[in-house]
C-alpha cells in the first residue's frame, strides 16, 4: 500500500499532465481555426525581441537566486555573532 505522500505526488503529476494536455488541445484548436495568417517582418522582429527579453529576464533572475544562495544571503540571521 503506497504512502499518503506517494499517492499525493502521483495525483499531482496526473493533474498536471491532464492540464497540459487540455491546454495543448485548446491551443491547437484555436491555431487551426485562425486559418492562414501572415506575420509582417516587424511582427517577427517583435516576437524575437519578446522571446529574447523573456529568456534574459528568466536567466538573470535564476542567476541571482544561485548567487544569493551560494553567498549565504538566504540563510537566517544568527544571534550568536
Amino acid at each position: 500500500m503506497p504512502s499518503s505522500a506517494h499517492a499525493w505526488t502521483w495525483t499531482a503529476i496526473a493533474i498536471a499532465v491532464a492540464l497540459v494536455a487540455t491546454v495543448v488541445v485548446v491551443v491547437v484548436n484555436l491555431w487551426t481555426s485562425v486559418g492562414e495568417v501572415q506575420i509582417s517582418p516587424l511582427g517577427w522582429l517583435a516576437m524575437a525581441f519578446g522571446i529574447v527579453a523573456t529568456l534574459a529576464l528568466g536567466i538573470g533572475l535564476m542567476a541571482l537566486v544561485f548567487i544569493s544562495n551560494r553567498r549565504g544571503y538566504d540563510e537566517p540571521e544568527r544571534k550568536d555573532r
